[in-house]
């Protein structure tokens, strides 16, 4: 007999076990099913590259809920399950093992999977995306062993890798394509002290630095990786950590209207009927990036969205339409940041990088967009209005650390 869910949910990640939790809670008594490709239960993520990897926590600690959360909840766990297709006018989806699962609505919310590399060499045994509790703990296997790693990328993921290998001793390498990095995500400022702070703590940080090809051994290990300008870094590990390609084949062969992830709309709605998505794989107008569509690839916005679905699912009125936030832990800084800082035309440093405290104050259009906080909570805090309502604070005293962000005033 097919199984049927009133609401099925496809992902067990951040979003998708958050959709599950809003359900509940907005008294939503049908049938729920919580699938995921993983034997484990839902778990946080950031904490892979962060503490898990340091082995600060154990998985028990990093699980969302407990074990015996979702029973309780009356929400049935499907682990190690993957959709291959998706029938949206049966209301149906099969499974990789051929298995039918049929549903009143569906939430897609599968994130991605770690974009790899492709050239010679990259299937090698110690190259590894960080991605899931596999990933991680096949690199936490193979450290014993482990002298020099060369990580690849110098996103948030790379940065926070390097730095707790660095702490457990390792010689690290970071090898960065741009001319920057936290490129994609930050300003310049920001970039050029974090690059610093790597360097101070012994990572050797390479820029425009593009990969060729790695060097493998008879025994299938990669022990350099080739770059463009000639040079090769010898290497015991490769960690591969170059952002993601959301998981988005089936509903995209169904009909679903995509690009960059699924297209939804402000209720995160997919342009096919009763099917929803939301999290890494969602691209959504949003009206801190200028209303352009974007995915954002942050826990507050697989929980936020989650519960925009939610509420939209049980007939309340709501849309998405949440500022943006991010931390990012490395060493003993903690950055927190909020806003889009992506197409700022000014900026606004203040206090001291040299005092490992401050923030950035980004703008565009004289419009605060976005801060960047290291070491400076009450920044963060405070500073959050002025991009939500989009101020224009006076710049001289925006620099002066001094005066605490929510006395700054208007232009």
């Amino acid at each position: 007999m097919k199984k049927h869910y009133d609401i099925l949910i496809v992902g067990a990640g951040h979003a998708g076990a958050q959709a599950a939790i809003a359900l509940r809670q907005q008294k939503f008594d049908g049938s729920i099913g919580l699938m995921g490709n993983e034997k484990y239960p839902p778990y946080e993520r950031p904490p892979l590259s962060k503490e898990y990897l340091a082995g600060d926590k154990e998985f028990e600690r990093i699980m969302l809920r407990p074990q015996s959360f979702w029973g309780e909840r009356d929400i049935e766990l499907l682990t190690g399950c993957r959709v291959a297709n998706v029938d949206p006018a049966g209301r149906f989806v099969v499974l990789t093992s051929d298995e039918e699962v049929s549903f009143g609505k569906l939430i897609w919310a599968t994130g991605g999977s770690p974009r790899m590399l492709d050239c010679p060499g990259s299937q090698a045994r110690n190259i590894h995306g960080v991605r899931s509790r596999a990933d991680v703990d096949k690199i936490m296997a193979a450290l014993p062993t482990v002298e020099k790693v060369v990580v690849i990328g110098g996103g948030y993921i790379g940065l926070e890798a390097a730095a707790v290998l660095r702490k457990l001793g390792k010689t690290v390498t970071v090898v960065e394509s741009l001319n920057r990095v936290l490129s994609r995500v930050a300003g310049e400022p920001l970039s050029r002290f974090y690059e610093q702070e790597h360097r101070n703590q012994g990572v050797t940080i390479e820029l425009n630095a593009k990969v060729e090809s790695f060097e493998t051994g008879d025994d299938g290990m990669a022990t350099a990786v080739q770059l463009a300008d000639g040079r090769s870094l010898a290497g015991d590990m490769f960690i591969v950590g170059i952002g993601i390609i959301p998981e988005t084949g089936p509903l995209v062969a169904a009909g679903a209207a995509a690009g960059n992830g699924v297209d939804v709309d402000q209720h995160c709605r997919t342009s096919l009927e009763n099917i929803y998505a939301i999290g890494d794989c969602a691209a959504h107008s949003n009206p801190f990036a200028g209303g352009a569509l974007i995915r954002l690839e942050s826990v507050q916005n697989a929980n936020d969205q989650a519960k925009v679905a939610a509420l939209d699912i049980v007939g309340e009125e709501c849309e998405y339409n949440a500022v943006p936030w991010f931390w990012s832990n490395q060493y003993d800084l903690k950055l927190q940041t909020v806003g889009i800082s992506t197409g700022h035309d000014e900026h606004v440093l203040r206090g001291n990088p040299d005092d490992r405290s401050f923030s950035i104050v980004y703008f565009k259009d004289d419009k605060v967009i976005a801060l960047d906080c290291v070491n400076r909570t009450k920044d963060y805090v405070q500073g959050r209005k002025a991009v939500v309502e989009g101020l224009n604070l006076d710049r001289d005293e925006a620099a002066n650390p001094e005066i605490p962000l929510k006395e700054v005033g208007l232009v």
